[in-house]
């Protein structure tokens, strides 16, 4: 591999001034200028990406830790962050913890020396020792989708307390009144948040849920597909408001193995608005808002951060609303009022 200093011998001039080209530090001739660009073409030169960032004291690179890239939503939240930094001039190192709270602190460790200029964390949820681990961190730093006890840094989320309440006002509204849901782990803040609009939905409505029509479940279609199993296999429930997309996509396999029709026998309805939620059939009705701009928005709070430390801290809480698709409808026997 070409140095600086194999440039400098084919260009017949100082490796100083070849870095003065290269890192654009100090004025040369248009004649140098076109000797080093020309000798830094035919060696195939990469300047070192670790010794520009010594002087400059930036790397233009930010850390990604996702919980699990292979769920949809972090996927699509990753490519709104990176589309953003791509055009900010900035790349993104994306590491996947795969819900894993001692691979998460790993990674932490890991990103940090590298010297990266911000973080973005979309936690695993649980983790007290990355909480702990990210509160002494000095680099700009948001927190994306699940917020962390005890970390004083910018977040942005959906609010998932009222997504929630307007997905089971939606069934409410569509005549049901038997209506189960499977949450996600209650470890986890955005569950819990979950959890609490279904719940606070219902109680408007003067209706209580049974234990049995309240199961546990992790954010992926196979945990979707066993409670939907339990619920589906005596005296199933009219509707069911899954806590994620993934969780509907495995109610959806459940139901059409034992020839529930939905939405004629089962309305379902889900949260995130993946794009893979348009595709499935039927295509889920779900609640959310665009991950990708989500994405986004968090890459944007971070890099204001980066160029203004001093900044208050801010949380961005995004507003969900309902996507309309062919999951849900009114329940049988009052579709004469929804004519």
């Amino acid at each position: 591999m070409a140095t600086i200093k194999d440039v400098a011998a084919l260009a017949g001039i100082s490796y100083t001034t070849v870095s003065h080209v290269v890192n654009k530090t100090r004025p040369v001739s248009e004649e140098v200028r076109v000797k080093v660009e020309a000798a830094i073409k035919t060696l195939d030169y990469v300047p070192s990406a670790v010794a520009r960032s010594l002087k400059a004291k930036t790397t233009a690179t930010i850390g990604l830790l996702v919980p699990n890239s292979l769920n949809p939503y972090f996927a699509e939240l990753a490519r709104g962050i990176e589309d953003y930094c791509e055009r900010n001039g900035y790349c993104v190192i994306l590491c996947n913890s795969d819900d894993n709270p001692d691979k998460q602190r790993s990674y932490l460790r890991v990103l940090l020396e590298k010297r990266i200029d911000g973080l973005i964390v979309a936690s695993a949820g649980g983790d007290s020792g990355l909480a702990q681990g990210l509160a002494n961190v000095r680099t700009p730093m948001v927190i994306v989708d699940r917020a962390l006890e005890g970390v004083d840094a910018d977040l942005v989320r959906i609010d998932h307390e009222y997504g929630a309440y307007l997905a089971t006002r939606h069934l409410l509204e569509l005549g049901h009144r038997d209506i189960a849901t499977i949450s996600g782990p209650a470890t986890t803040s955005v569950a819990q948040m979950r959890l609490a609009g279904f719940c606070r939905a219902l109680a408007e409505a003067g209706l209580s849920v049974a234990p049995e029509r309240m199961l546990e479940s992790d954010f992926t279609s196979t945990g979707g597909y066993s409670a939907a199993a339990t619920l589906l296999e005596h005296n199933p429930p009219s509707a069911i408001f899954a806590a994620n997309d993934m969780i509907g996509f495995g109610v959806l396999r459940a139901a059409a193995e034992r020839n529930i029709r939905v939405p004629t026998d089962l309305s379902v309805i889900g949260f995130d608005d993946i794009q893979m939620s348009r595709y499935v059939y039927p295509a889920l009705t779900t609640v959310g808002q665009s991950i990708l701009q989500l994405g986004e928005m968090a890459a944007g709070v971070l890099l204001r951060r980066i160029a203004t430390p001093t900044l208050s801290t801010e949380q961005r809480i995004v507003t969900p609303s309902i996507v309309m698709r062919e999951s849900t409808a009114p329940l049988a026997g009052v579709f004469e009022q929804y004519r």
